[in-house]
């Protein structure tokens, strides 16, 4: 018989197009044996929606849940877009594959070093070890901000050194000026990572070492002993500063203090003579030759209370001899209190003493003519 004979109300018969849809059919009782044998329906049914809600719920109490570190950060992911960022403690998600996790630490300090030639502004060479601490203050930017975060970080620090000291000269880069060309370092490193957007925060950068090429490095020690030598000599001079200045200062107030008492005591005489001269005027004008004579025998007086010899008359005569007294009182015994022994006789220094007296009396050496 033909496939297209005509027949059954003039519909074709295709023996190919029968064969296909029975054995389509097979496949999907089978694939229905299958899934019920799985689930436990005994092959017959395809499980409820009490076992499918059962699922779902494992699913979500499982995968739900995520505990963050106090030092950490979590970034939320879902369906591969960043979504949030979790804080410390636990924190609730839709389970994977909607949202996923990215741990990230934002307190550790992390560290990175580098030891790199450099050209100053006066054209020296000059080899630098530098260490950069920083940590994580934004775990998006450093996770998605940009590739390779610590790359960055580190070529962007030594971009930094480099613009520092290219700037500055051999002796800022060895002398006390170190400090500030580090914090300038790191005040450029961070707006370079700002600007890159890296999420990295600089806490801290050092010049771990300064030191000159090997080729020169005998010439920079002799430069550096000079620079220790002037430093030392310099100190020296601000301590002798420091020492002589309170001595000179506290020696012009000294002198200014006896100048101003010297000068209130000459007012003070001054003043004093001015009165007593006024007071003399007022007795003179009252009685002259009184007054004259007084003054004359008061200053006679005073003469002679100074004058170490003494003149005197030997009676009448026009021999006039002169007692020095001042080699006499060079030559001069106390008197000592006369001594007795046991048996009454004067000791020894007692009459000594006597002897003495005698020597000295002025009567007796009045007495005697005038060699």
């Amino acid at each position: 018989m033909a496939w297209n004979e005509p027949g059954n109300n003039n519909k074709r018969r295709d023996p190919w197009q029968d064969g296909e849809q029975r054995d389509l059919d097979a496949a999907l009782k089978q694939l229905k044996d299958r899934f019920g044998r799985f689930f436990g329906g005994g092959g017959s049914a395809f499980p409820g929606p009490l076992l499918l809600i059962g699922v779902l719920g494992a699913w979500f109490a499982m995968d739900s849940w995520q505990t963050v570190d106090e030092r950490e950060r979590g970034v939320v992911l879902r369906f591969g877009k960043f979504d949030r960022v979790m804080g410390s403690g636990m924190n609730f998600k839709w389970p994977r594959p909607i949202e996923t996790v990215e741990i990230v630490e934002t307190t550790r300090v992390r560290s990175d070093s580098a030891e790199v030639r450099m050209l100053t502004k006066d054209e020296a060479l000059v080899m630098v070890d530098f260490n950069v601490q920083y940590t994580v203050n934004d775990p998006y930017l450093f996770l998605f901000g940009g590739r390779f975060p610590e790359d960055t970080l580190r070529q962007s620090a030594e971009s930094a050194v480099r613009q520092v000291i290219g700037a500055s000269t051999l002796d800022d880069v060895f002398s006390e000026k170190r400090t500030e060309l580090a914090a300038t370092a790191r005040a450029e490193l961070q707006q370079t990572l700002l600007r890159y957007q890296t999420g990295i925060e600089v806490t801290e950068l050092n010049f771990q070492n300064l030191r000159p090429p090997a080729e020169v490095k005998e010439a920079f020690d002799d430069a550096i002993a000079a620079r220790e030598d002037n430093q030392r000599i310099k100190n020296e001079a601000e301590a002798y500063a420091q020492k002589i200045v309170p001595e000179a200062r506290g020696m012009a107030e000294r002198n200014k203090a006896l100048a101003e008492g010297e000068r209130q005591s000459a007012i003070a005489r001054a003043s004093g003579e001015a009165s007593r001269f006024k007071q003399l005027l007022e007795q003179y004008q009252k009685a002259p030759q009184v007054t004259r004579k007084r003054l004359f025998l008061e200053t006679m007086q005073e003469v002679l209370a100074r004058n170490p010899k003494v003149m005197v008359d030997a009676g009448g005569g026009n021999n006039v001899m002169v007692l020095p007294l001042d080699k006499l009182m060079q030559n001069v015994v106390l008197p000592v209190l006369p001594e007795v022994r046991d048996d009454g006789s004067p000791k020894l220094e007692a009459t000594r003493a006597a002897a003495a007296r005698e020597a000295f009396d002025p009567a007796r050496v009045a007495r005697e003519p005038r060699q």
